[in-house]
């Protein structure tokens, strides 16, 4: 199942610090719920995980995630999450674009799900994953 979501946000630091944020892994993975950097594996990338809850159902993702593109003066980065279910066969993979400006900014997710995620049916799919980037947006803020 493709998913395509677009979300503003607002915040009041200022674009370099919001930039420097995105591009800091340690930072930026645990500003999602449930999200948390296991090792990082290289200047730009890292194994994090991320427990979502899905109706009755809690499942734990780990992978990688990724940053794939930077433009410092456009205040833009492309991220990509790769990521496998624990204990089940599906995935969850997303490009993630963010650009920024000094009031806050837009964050495009294109993400990819399959398995017992992808069988909740795209309502609810949606509905958490709108949830997961809203709260992540409130959190950048404040990270």
């Amino acid at each position: 199942m493709a998913v395509e979501l677009d979300h503003s946000f607002s915040t009041a630091k200022s674009v370099d610090e919001s930039f420097a944020t995105i591009l800091d892994l340690e930072r930026v993975v645990p500003c999602v719920e449930g999200g948390r950097v296991l090792e990082l594996t290289g200047p730009r990338s890292a194994k994090a995980e991320i427990k979502v809850k899905m109706g009755a159902m809690s499942m734990t993702f780990t992978g990688t995630v990724e940053i794939v593109e930077e433009d410092a003066t456009a205040h833009r980065a492309v991220l990509t999450v790769k990521s496998k279910e624990a204990g089940g066969q599906g995935h969850a993979n997303a490009t993630v674009v963010f650009t920024l400006e000094n009031d806050g900014g837009t964050i495009h997710t294109n993400a990819q799900i399959t398995g017992k995620a992808a069988s909740m049916g795209e309502g609810i799919v949606v509905g958490v994953l709108d949830a997961l980037i809203k709260s992540f947006s409130e959190n950048l803020a404040t990270a």
